[in-house]
């Protein structure tokens, strides 16, 4: 542990986690298999934040995040608990990885599981689409390499230990990446418009556009067209629930229908004699309405940082005051739908993206100045009923739709059956039948048997989502690596952050690796690799 935290925390090894999405799971599991005592609050009456579950009538549905990527982040972090992602989840190999229908194009595109097929794939579209996308994904496998060994695993503590000399050697290569946008450095490579979207779309993942994120992005394509698209078996409520069991089985309290009021600060002179005031613990209500109290020499924010911040922390000791969110890019909205359709749907495959000719348009309605909901919107479907039949029951099938929307909450909630706000359900009409008319599919809107909808105003609800958004803050230039938002308070000692708001970033790993981040300050390591696994209290079931 480094002076400066074991001073703030007074020799204790108390943590209280806000939040239990995955990012608070995962910080909770590894701080206790690290030898903290860990109580995790969770407003809500279930875990898994976005990454929930909801069912009806025999259908189960993941409520967000549907994509498994780069697995490598997910096998350390189970290493760090001593056990593995085999032995933790039943992952399946997609191919196809997904596919894709243009406007105006007949015929949708598949990528493949395996690279060379993805090559040849491009070769068929654009003469020379092979080679210029195996040089593509080199490059793309080059850049993830120098990602993960010296951008994502550090807390950008001292930015003297980025400068190895592996970095410097790349550096000139490397500000090119920064410098340039994805949109720009994909459309130097291909001509035709349908390649270029596949290359492009990655851009959403990172809450943003191809023409808002820098070049460096180009290295998620690595993950899909080379390394090749997973899903767990039994959805990703299954990987919510491996990772609260490890937590528990390591010590870790679980407090449901708690919902954080305040973070308490003791205003005595803080850590190292500086001066600044230190965390004591949280004020929590419990589903009966009654405040409690819980002490802690370290609180850890794994909810929404702006919440966190301008919520639970009064003006004096916010380090990212409502100043400093004016001047920030929520990233996207999202208009959610959860269909329940009646007979097969052959022609959506497990992945399946909607892409418009247009669709800068798309992006400017989004992102731009005058945000609007877009029409017709470039959507992405999940169709998991394709690969797991236990989404769904017999002779039906499980269909999950995302239309990117600004990060609006006056946009609305969404509902059961159609009774959503307008916005929302207009929203949702109108991607429904984009899927019956782009894919062919045959009386789509008569076979739904099951309806329910999301709005920007249900992620500012039920997640205290900054703006409504359904990701986190975008990955912009401005807000990417060290210019993200740091993962501990400049006002208070013994407070952090982790999940998609702070670093490293949006989705699935990151908030993996937001947590291990976590573990990492409190250790005093200012590496910018991975934690050695196993941690030493992994092997210890309590």
């Amino acid at each position: 542990m480094n002076q400066k935290i074991a001073d703030d925390v007074s020799g204790g090894r108390r943590v209280v986690v806000v939040g239990g999405g995955i990012s608070g799971l995962a910080t909770a599991a590894l701080l206790a298999a690290d030898g903290w005592t860990v109580e995790l609050l969770e407003k809500r009456d279930e875990i898994g934040g976005r990454a929930g579950s909801w069912s009806k009538d025999g259908f189960r549905f993941d409520t967000g995040p549907s994509w498994y990527l780069m697995p490598d982040v997910f096998e350390h972090f189970f290493a760090l608990l001593g056990t593995s992602a085999a032995e933790q989840l039943d992952l399946r190999l997609l191919d196809p990885g997904y596919r894709v229908y243009f406007e105006g194009d007949q015929v949708p595109l598949e990528t493949r599981a395996a690279r060379e097929a993805n090559l040849a794939l491009f070769e068929e579209v654009e003469h020379g689409g092979a080679a210029a996308l195996s040089a593509y994904l080199d490059s793309a496998d080059e850049a993830y390499r120098l990602a993960v060994e010296h951008f994502l695993y550090t807390s950008f503590e001292r930015p003297q230990k980025l400068m190895s000399p592996g970095v410097v050697r790349k550096s000139p290569r490397l500000l090119a990446l920064l410098t340039r946008s994805l949109q720009a450095h994909v459309a130097s490579r291909f001509k035709d418009h349908r390649l270029r979207q596949i290359l492009g779309y990655p851009a959403v993942f990172l809450g943003s556009s191809p023409s808002r994120v820098p070049a460096l992005y180009h290295l998620m394509s690595r993950m899909d067209l080379a390394d090749g698209v997973l899903y767990p078996q039994g959805g990703f409520t299954t990987l919510i629930d491996a990772i609260a069991a490890l937590a528990r089985e390591a010590g870790v309290v679980v407090h449901t229908g708690a919902c954080v009021t305040a973070v308490d600060v003791d205003h005595e002179p803080g850590g190292a004699g500086r001066g600044r005031p230190r965390v004591s613990g949280v004020t929590y209500r419990d589903a009966h309405g009654e405040l409690h109290q819980i002490e802690a020499d370290v609180v850890v924010g794994a909810a929404d940082l702006h919440h966190m911040e301008t919520e639970l922390l009064p003006p004096e000791l916010q380090t990212f005051s409502e100043k400093w969110w004016r001047r920030r890019d929520p990233g996207p909205g999202a208009v959610l739908v959860y269909l329940g359709v009646e007979g097969s749907v052959p022609e959506l495959a497990h992945h399946t993206m909607f892409f418009t000719r247009d669709w800068e348009t798309n992006f400017d309605d989004v992102f731009g100045d005058e945000r609007r909901v877009p029409d017709p919107a470039s959507t992405y479907v999940c169709r998991p009923s394709a690969t797991d039949d236990s989404v769904a029951p017999p002779g039906h099938e499980n269909i999950f739709i995302l239309v990117p929307v600004p990060a609006d909450v006056t946009l609305g909630h969404g509902g059961i059956d159609g009774a959503g706000d307008p916005a929302v359900e207009k929203a949702a009409d109108a991607a429904i039948a984009q899927l019956g008319s782009w894919a062919g599919i045959d009386n789509l809107a008569e076979r739904i048997v099951v309806r329910r909808t999301v709005g920007p105003a249900d992620f500012a609800t039920d997640l205290n989502a900054w703006s409504g958004g359904a990701l986190g803050p975008g990955h912009t230039m401005a807000q990417s690596a060290f210019f993200r938002a740091g993962n501990a308070s400049k006002k208070i000692d013994g407070l952090l952050y982790a999940g998609s708001s702070t670093i490293p970033g949006i989705g699935l790993p990151m908030c993996l690796i937001s947590a291990e981040l976590v573990l990492k300050r409190l250790r005093g390591d200012q590496s910018t690799v991975g934690v050695e696994a196993p941690l030493p209290g992994a092997g210890e079931r309590r």
